[in-house]
């Protein structure tokens, strides 16, 4: 009798290792908020050094790590580090605190939430608290919004606040960490968009542990306060200069309930990188990472933006005359949130992707559209 055929295949072997997801699980876990990311920029930098030549740090935090430092023609890589949090905003006398978002917060979410309160002193714990459901009229039924909800830090007094060394200003972010979904999804806070900045610093690793040369310098940054208009990466696109800029960032998955795909496209966790058609979207650079994605079979899909990305792309596209950017985005699901989602095949395949595409580039590669 004939032997059945063995139809099983195998996985592909993850290009991550052990180490790297134990970076990207500290990594994650570290709070970062738009404007305090010294933190966590100094785990970033511990983690990428053993894979660059040098590294340098602007005046607001903004890391930058370089492959061929010496080299004129310089591309960027680029993420941005920080994460959306909260600002103590007034102490009532009675010790409840209200708020002001530190960037894109959403208010939704926070009734109930653990967070941290960063000071001086320490971490202060405090809670989201919110009226119970049995108190509460239907009818007349307020939603969440900036002007009810509420800090409740365990203090009778406003004197009694401060003595914890909380005061106005200080920065609060959630408690909520790390975890694997079905061995299918990276789970947390803070993947938009610090996953980015773990994607970039693996471009690294794999560009040392295969020893590719590469023939310009390779400028591998992890920007500050993208969450507040792109700031960081404005600041330090006038400090390196760059040829090109090549982006990442995430963008919405679509496929989970009330998403209108009309309005966001059709766009889907695990099915590989977004690449982003739009005037800042340097064509010939597009045209290059595609080709490095069919050469290499690395899937993807496809994004329109209306005027502007809303990534740091725009800061590098319109910046010390006008630099060749693209955008390589990451599906995620419930941005802004503390269950953040992201599909592990699409992780790996997007530091494929940049790392293809690095190894496509020219020294001295011209972009114009137009040449003499």
């Amino acid at each position: 009798m004939a032997k059945k055929a063995n139809t099983k295949t195998k996985a592909p072997k993850s290009i991550l290792t052990k180490n790297s997801l134990d970076f990207l699980k500290t990594y994650l876990n570290n709070a970062s908020p738009t404007g305090f990311e010294s933190e966590g920029q100094k785990l970033w930098l511990n983690y990428i050094k053993p894979y660059t030549d040098d590294f340098f740090v602007d005046n607001y935090g903004t890391a930058v790590a370089v492959i061929n430092p010496k080299a004129e023609y310089k591309v960027v890589i680029e993420a941005h580090a920080d994460e959306i949090s909260w600002f103590v905003h007034y102490i009532t006398n009675d010790g409840f605190i209200y708020l002001r978002r530190n960037g894109g917060s959403d208010h939704m979410i926070a009734p109930s939430k653990r967070v941290n309160i960063h000071t001086e002193k320490g971490i202060v714990k405090a809670v989201f608290g919110w009226p119970a459901i049995h108190v509460r009229d239907a009818a007349r039924e307020e939603p969440p919004s900036l002007k009810n909800i509420f800090l409740d830090c365990g203090c009778a007094t406003k004197k009694e606040v401060e003595g914890l060394g909380v005061h106005v200003g200080c920065v609060i972010t959630y408690e909520d960490e790390f975890m694997v979904l079905n061995d299918r999804y990276y789970v947390g806070r803070a993947l938009d968009n610090r996953v980015g900045g773990f994607m970039i610093a693996e471009v690294a690793r794999l560009l040392k542990e295969n020893k590719v040369k590469l023939p310009f310098g390779l400028y591998i940054t992890n920007s500050v306060q993208e969450e507040v208009g792109l700031r960081g990466a404005e600041m330090i696109t006038q400090s390196i200069r760059p040829d090109v800029a090549i982006v990442t960032d995430v963008c919405h998955d679509t496929q989970s309930p009330m998403m209108n795909k009309i309005v966001s496209g059709d766009l889907a966790c695990g099915k590989g990188p977004v690449l982003t058609y739009g005037p800042a979207v340097q064509n010939n650079l597009l045209k290059l990472i595609i080709n490095a994605a069919d050469k290499n079979k690395i899937p993807f899909q496809r994004a329109a933006a209306s005027r502007a990305t809303g990534t740091d792309t725009d800061a590098f596209a319109y910046s010390v005359g006008g630099v060749p950017s693209a955008l390589i985005s990451l599906p995620l699901r419930y941005m802004h949130t503390t269950v953040e989602s992201v599909h592990k095949d699409d992780v790996e395949n997007v530091i494929k992707l940049i790392y293809e595409s690095l190894k496509t580039i020219k020294n001295k590669q011209d972009f114009k559209y137009i040449k003499k």
